[in-house]
C-alpha cells in the first residue's frame, strides 16, 4: 500500500512508520491520521512484523499534533467537511496495537503528537525532544486515559493542568521517556529495543501486552489470576524442549 504523508520501511521483522510532513513539523492532518491508522493496522496483520516503530522525518518534530490550520480552514468553509467518524478511535487503536509500538521521538511532541506519543508501549528520545500536552490551552481535554499509565496520577495532573513544556531531561525522569539518547543514535536504540522484541517468542510478546492492558483498574488479585487464566488457556508455556533449546544447547546437558 502506498501512502501520500507517510514513509514505510519493512525489515527484519521490524515495521517502521516516519509521518513525513516536515515542513509543517509533520502536523497530523487528516489524511496523516486516517493513514497512519492504516499503516498500524496493516503491520499489525502482517505476521512477519514483531514491533513497530513510529518516528517523524525532519530534525524539528515527531509531531506538533493536530494540524490546525487544517481545522481552522474546515471550521471558516461555509460548508465544513464532516468530522471523519473513525478519527475518534485512531488514538486507541494504536494504544492497543497488538504488536509493541516504539516511538523514536526526534523532536517535539505536542498536543495531539503528545497524546501519540503516550499511547506507544515505549519511548526513546533525544536532546530535541520535548512534549506539551496542549488540550487544555486550547479548550480540549485528551490524554486523560494515556499520560497516567505513563507517569503517574499526580504528575499527569501537572502537565494535563498547566499545557507546560516538558523538556527531555524532566521526560526521561519522569518515565515519559524510556530511554534518552543523542540525536545520532535514536534510530539506532529504537532498532535495538525492536531486534529485541523479535528475538522473544511473538505469541507471548502479544499476550503480554494484551495481560497489561486487560489488567487496568483491576484488583492486584483479578491480575495474578488473569495471568494464571491465560498460561492454561491462549498462552500455555511453550514445551520445555523446545523453549529452551538455545540454553540446553549453550550450556549442555546436566544429570
Amino acid at each position: 500500500m502506498s501512502y501520500e504523508t507517510l514513509l514505510i520501511d519493512k525489515s527484519e521483522g521490524i515495521g517502521t512508520i516516519t509521518l513525513n510532513r516536515p515542513e509543517v513539523l509533520n502536523a497530523m492532518s487528516t489524511v496523516l491520521f486516517r493513514e497512519m491508522n492504516d499503516a498500524v493496522s496493516e503491520m499489525e496483520a502482517d505476521e512477519q512484523i514483531k514491533a513497530i516503530i513510529l518516528t517523524g522525518a525532519g530534525d524539528r518534530a515527531f509531531t506538533a499534533g493536530a494540524d490546525i490550520h487544517e481545522m481552522t480552514r474546515n471550521a471558516e468553509n461555509a460548508n465544513p467537511l464532516p468530522p471523519d467518524p473513525e478519527r475518534p478511535e485512531y488514538a486507541w487503536r494504536i494504544g492497543r496495537c497488538k504488536k509493541p509500538t516504539i516511538g523514536a521521538l526526534n523532536g517535539l511532541a505536542y498536543g495531539g503528537g503528545a497524546v501519540l506519543a503516550s499511547s506507544l508501549d515505549i519511548r526513546v528520545g533525544c536532546e530535541r525532544t520535548k512534549f506539551r500536552f496542549l488540550a487544555a490551552a486550547y479548550g480540549r481535554v485528551n490524554s486523560t486515559w494515556s499520560l497516567p499509565m505513563q507517569v503517574g496520577w499526580p504528575k499527569a495532573k501537572e502537565l494535563l493542568f498547566t499545557a507546560r513544556t516538558v523538556e527531555a531531561s524532566e521526560a526521561l525522569q519522569i518515565g515519559l521517556l524510556n530511554h534518552l539518547v543523542n540525536s545520532d543514535d535514536l534510530m539506532v536504540k529504537a532498532r535495538e529495543l525492536a531486534e529485541l522484541i523479535v528475538g522473544n517468542d511473538a505469541r507471548m510478546v502479544q499476550g503480554i501486552k494484551d495481560l497489561l492492558i486487560k489488567d487496568v483498574g483491576v484488583t492486584w488479585r483479578e491480575m495474578y489470576e488473569n495471568e494464571l487464566d491465560a498460561q492454561a488457556g491462549e498462552l500455555q508455556p511453550t514445551p520445555v524442549l523446545e523453549g529452551f533449546k538455545p540454553f540446553i544447547d549453550r550450556k549442555g546437558r546436566k544429570a
